[in-house]
């Protein structure tokens, strides 16, 4: 007698588990679809800022190898052509570093005096990338606040003048 009354008190706890989990099965799905916006957009925050990065390191390599290239010599007739000269081979040598990534840059050289007594001449190369026109992945609408508008970077090499012609 005691067997059967622990039978019959066991039949309708296994209907309330059956019904508790019946209750629960849509519930994953409704966490899923509450939490799955925001971890996406975590995820493509992510990727989004790591190309940027990526595309801010191979514009400094460009712009380092540009200033590397004003150092060599450029044939010239004068010492504000030899300047012109060796900034537009920093532009050229700077465009074939770039990455496709970024191949919408634009390039820019300057030369001036500086140095001690400005007795030096630099030239200046300087890259720059606009983002807010040429996004490297689509945006997603709140994030274009915490977008760049433009990536830049900048390098400069001294020259001596009695080495420039």
């Amino acid at each position: 007698m005691k067997l059967v009354a622990t039978q019959r008190a066991a039949r309708p706890l296994k209907r309330i588990h059956v019904h508790r989990a019946s209750a629960q099965r849509g519930s994953t799905a409704v966490e899923f679809a509450l939490l799955f916006p925001l971890f996406f957009t975590i995820l493509y925050s992510i990727i989004t800022f790591s190309l940027i990065f990526v595309a801010q390191q191979n514009l400094t390599l460009a712009a380092e190898e540009g200033a590397r290239a004003a150092l060599n010599w450029q044939s010239n007739t004068s010492m504000q052509n030899a300047l012109v000269n060796r900034g537009n081979a920093a532009c050229a040598a700077a465009k074939l570093m770039v990455a496709t990534l970024v191949q919408a840059m634009q390039c820019t050289s300057s030369s001036a005096a500086c140095g001690p007594s400005n007795a030096m001449q630099c030239v200046n190369v300087l890259l720059t990338y606009n983002y807010r026109d040429n996004p490297l992945v689509p945006n997603l609408p709140l994030l274009t606040y915490t977008l760049p508008g433009t990536l830049s970077s900048s390098a400069t090499v001294q020259l001596n003048p009695e080495n420039i012609q």
